[in-house]
């Protein structure tokens, strides 16, 4: 994908961390991806995830799509939207291990919220309902699903006020997730996952046995990626009260070995669960985060055919 452009740069952390309102993140975000596919968004993208397809003769002309055909001059069939709309709940942990790299300006929670907010203008766009959780060792805030305009301001609203605090929990938040959000759905997670992965396993089944489709975006600090400290250095929890002054050379291969054991387990998990799941790191454009949606829900479609 090109990065040269004025909408692909919009992609970027460094340049979204300038940008204060969440909301002006999003439609960036989501401009920036479309313009990435050097294509109509209609052509692959939105024909696909809006459930439009070629008009052929003998189709209904009450069906046809006028405000596609405006932008493409070519003609496209819209299905019912009864038939194609779907809920979505975007899940966000908010507890202090998000707010790794708030120093520098860009923290894991800064991504995740301008993330599920580019999903939840994306869904909009497509007049699918989203809803907005909020959790750490408890549900924060829990916003049901609507497809109304004001309802995504509200839902922004939210994520810019929220500052991460307490400690990460999947057990009691998600066990009472799974009984409030009844109807058949798509749930975003987005989380550093930082708990344990039998209670994790868990808390994804509570969601896979009402048959939700789920997709964990599983959100990294660069540096928890790479570990990329020289200088000595004093490593202070997040969500405890330990601390380590160490020479962090000396580390870093047991580091990374404990994080690739972490992570395999985390993939396991997902896997083994029916859950997709798809690596975020800080650093990287968030494009990842659409496209990885849309082919989750393009692959869905197939299985469901």
């Amino acid at each position: 994908m090109a990065t040269d452009s004025p909408a692909n740069k919009y992609l970027d952390p460094k340049t979204l961390d300038k940008i204060k309102r969440l909301e002006v993140r999003a439609r960036l975000v989501v401009e920036g991806f479309i313009s990435g596919q050097h294509r109509s968004p209609f052509n692959g993208f939105a024909i696909e995830f809006a459930a439009h397809r070629e008009y052929s003769p003998g189709d209904d002309l009450r069906h046809i799509d006028w405000k596609v055909w405006s932008k493409t001059d070519r003609l496209y069939i819209k299905e019912y939207e009864e038939e194609t709309n779907l809920k979505c709940h975007l899940i966000v942990d908010c507890s202090k291990s998000m707010r790794y790299g708030e120093e520098s300006g860009w923290s894991k929670f800064d991504y995740a919220a301008t993330a599920a907010a580019s999903l939840g203008y994306l869904m909009q766009q497509q007049q699918d309902s989203v809803g907005l959780v909020l959790y750490s060792d408890k549900i924060d805030k829990n916003l049901k699903s609507s497809s109304h305009p004001s309802h995504l301001k509200l839902l922004l609203h939210e994520l810019e006020q929220t500052e991460p605090a307490n400690t990460t929990d999947v057990s009691d938040p998600f066990i009472a997730l799974g009984s409030q959000i009844r109807k058949r759905g798509v749930i975003a997670l987005f989380s550093d996952l930082f708990v344990d992965t039998e209670e994790l396993a868990k808390a994804l089944a509570q969601f896979r046995l009402r048959r939700h489709e789920v997709v964990v975006f599983h959100v990294m600090h660069h540096d928890e990626l790479e570990f990329p400290f020289q200088d000595n250095t004093l490593f202070q929890g997040m969500e405890s009260a330990g601390e380590l002054h160490a020479e962090p050379r000396s580390l870093r291969k047991s580091y990374m070995e404990a994080v690739d054991r972490y992570m395999t387990r985390v993939k396991k998990v997902c896997a083994t669960a029916g859950v997709d799941h798809v690596l975020l790191d800080t650093s990287k454009p968030l494009d990842g985060v659409l496209s990885s949606y849309l082919n989750f829900r393009a692959k869905s479609r197939r299985k469901n055919l």
